[in-house]
């Protein structure tokens, strides 16, 4: 094409100017190269100007060319940088992501770990804090059982010659009637008086023996009446006492170990004034540091 260009503007610039058409209108003849035909001959000047502008025809559009396809490919190669670094930038963040996911569920799964141990903690501490409560029950219980136990025992050892006391307690009454019989009819007779006292030692010391077993008299004259310790056989009137105080005591009671093995056989006094209240034994106590 570049080739058919150069010849026809060479034909231009050598080929003859066309007659100019006729005013009257007749027919105008060109001349047509043939091929094959001579072709006229150029100036030396012509002929010289020909080569540099086939030259610059041909090297001209090379030029382009070769700027065109050097831009083209420098295109390309941007193109493909852009390219690389988008698919690297997008493989980074695919990895990140995966990296962050992974970190992410391995956290998850920390954090159930440490909600199961932290449940596993609480419930093995309130397991420690049952446990601790059933403990200080049972050692409540133990010596609770202990005390009623040591208590049982003393008072099965305080009690276990009751039946020996119960069958003695006749003869003392004899030994108290006895001296009392013989302090009365001992006046002035020296023989009585000295019998009055052996007896009245031998009671003495029959009591003893008894006491040291954990045998207590009970001997309530003057004293209010209780009727756990006490059986009233009668009533006596007594304006000076206290109502309900023991006047006259017919038979003395024994305690042994917290129990009454024989209530006293009184008499109680009534037509008296009413016996004030005692005091609790707190509000005794409150009256004892007021006091101080």
């Amino acid at each position: 094409m570049m080739a058919r260009t150069t010849v026809n503007d060479r034909n231009q610039a050598g080929a003859p100017e066309a007659p100019a058409p006729s005013p009257e209108g007749d027919d105008v003849k060109v001349d047509i190269d043939v091929e094959g035909d001579e072709k006229p001959e150029q100036t030396a000047d012509a002929q010289q100007e020909e080569p540099q502008a086939v030259e610059a025809e041909v090297i001209e559009p090379d030029d382009a060319e070769g700027n065109a396809a050097a831009d083209a490919d420098e295109d390309d190669e941007r193109a493909r940088v852009e390219a690389a670094i988008k698919a690297g930038e997008a493989a980074a963040e695919q990895d990140f992501k995966s990296e962050a996911d992974g970190l992410r569920a391995e956290r998850d799964e920390l954090a159930k770990k440490l909600a199961s141990v932290s449940d596993d903690i609480e419930a093995a501490k309130a397991d420690a804090a049952a446990s601790a409560d059933r403990l200080s029950r049972l050692q409540a219980d133990w010596e609770n059982y202990r005390r009623r136990t040591e208590r049982d025992r003393v008072t099965e050892r305080e009690r276990a010659c009751e039946g020996l006391v119960k069958d003695l307690l006749p003869a003392i009454d004899d030994l108290e009637r006895a001296i009392a019989h013989a302090q009365a009819s001992a006046e002035g007779n020296d023989v009585a008086q000295q019998l009055a006292d052996g007896v009245s030692a031998v009671h003495e010391k029959v009591v003893s023996v008894l006491e040291k077993q954990g045998v207590e008299v009970i001997d309530p004259a003057g004293q209010p009446f209780d009727p756990m310790d006490h059986q009233a056989v009668g009533r006596v009137e007594n304006p000076d006492e206290y109502d309900e105080t023991v006047a006259d005591v017919y038979q003395k009671g024994y305690r042994m170990g917290g129990k009454v093995v024989r209530p006293a056989m009184v008499t109680v006094t009534y037509g008296g004034a009413k016996r004030p209240a005692e005091p609790a034994e707190g509000d005794a106590d409150a009256g004892e540091a007021e006091s101080k």
